[in-house]
């Protein structure tokens, strides 16, 4: 049998130093010692199969079935150009008060740069669309929905019936639970006040009972608590007595007519309204007509009056 010899914990420090130097000084290289050739990829535009590729996968199908544009970028609207200024002005202004006296590079401005591929994107839409629709009508190719267009459901008439009474079950049910609700309150509310009249009530009596046993045990000679008490209760019965009520109506008509009464016969004479003259003017306070003055002219004629329709006729004549 052949005699192995392991190789001691030096000897292994030995042979891994002398690999770094031998690394070190160029002689290991890497893979396993052996040289790797590099190839380099050589890149080929060859255009003529590239075009014969093209024309084999292309479709020959018109226009209206693949609707390609192939468009510039449409012009940029004078506000949208205002707003970008504005907008990088305003991030100058922000970066340079914020991080002292750099100088602002709008273009490595993420915020603006993102504004303004978004703009991009919508001028290119916009010029395909104004090229398309410009194609569309010259093929006469309707472009707008009409009036009484009506699109083809997905669900049935029956189907979309069920989701509505399903609807209508749900609201209903939310309105009734929010009646009850709202009754529940309501009860509790009326039971809750009437609890307090009683307390109070009770705590009114108590205190009368209190002071009308002191007046009986000579301690008290006021009685005004009995007129208070008898106030409030003459106020109480007068609120809820509905007789005592008057109306709007029965108030105007009061105001208007009076208050009742007897109505016939009240405007005849009687001896107090014959012996009242006050009103009149009596015959001895009358002056006499005075026939010398100078308005009374018996004889005198007007002045500029209209001749008579015989008269007229003559003068046509």
């Amino acid at each position: 049998m052949n005699d192995f010899v392991l190789n001691d914990s030096e000897t292994d420090i030995d042979s891994d130093e002398e690999l770094q130097e031998a690394f070190a000084k160029g002689i290991l290289k890497p893979g396993l010692n052996e040289e790797i050739e590099k190839t380099v990829k050589k890149y080929v535009n060859n255009v003529a199969d590239l075009k014969a590729k093209l024309k084999e996968i292309e479709l020959k199908l018109p226009w209206i079935e693949k609707l390609d544009l192939v468009t510039t970028v449409a012009p940029m609207a004078p506000d949208v150009a205002l707003q970008m200024e504005e907008t990088a002005q305003r991030r100058k202004n922000i970066k340079e008060n914020t991080k002292g006296n750099q100088l602002y590079d709008p273009t490595q401005d993420p915020v603006l740069n993102e504004f303004k591929r978004e703009n991009l994107i919508h001028r290119q839409a916009q010029a395909a669309v104004i090229d398309g629709i410009k194609r569309l009508k010259e093929l006469n190719v309707p472009t707008k929905r009409p009036d009484d267009f009506f699109a083809e459901m997905a669900k049935s008439d029956e189907h979309m019936q069920k989701v509505r009474k399903n609807l209508m079950a749900k609201q209903a049910a939310q309105a009734r639970t929010e009646k009850v609700r709202q009754l529940r309150e309501q009860k509790k509310i009326a039971k809750r006040v009437q609890i307090d009249t009683k307390l109070k009530q009770a705590a009114e009596k108590k205190h009368m009972l209190e002071q009308l046993k002191r007046v009986r045990k000579g301690k008290s000679t006021d009685l005004d608590f009995l007129e208070d008490n008898k106030g409030k209760n003459s106020k109480g019965n007068n609120s809820k007595d509905p007789k005592n009520k008057i109306s709007r109506k029965r108030a105007n008509k009061d105001k208007k007519f009076g208050f009742g009464g007897k109505k016939k016969g009240s405007k005849l004479n009687t001896r107090e309204s014959t012996n009242q003259l006050e009103g009149f003017n009596s015959s001895t306070k009358k002056k006499p007509f005075n026939f010398k003055s100078k308005s009374f002219k018996p004889n005198s004629k007007k002045k500029n009056q209209r001749p008579g329709k015989s008269k007229r006729k003559n003068s046509k004549r």
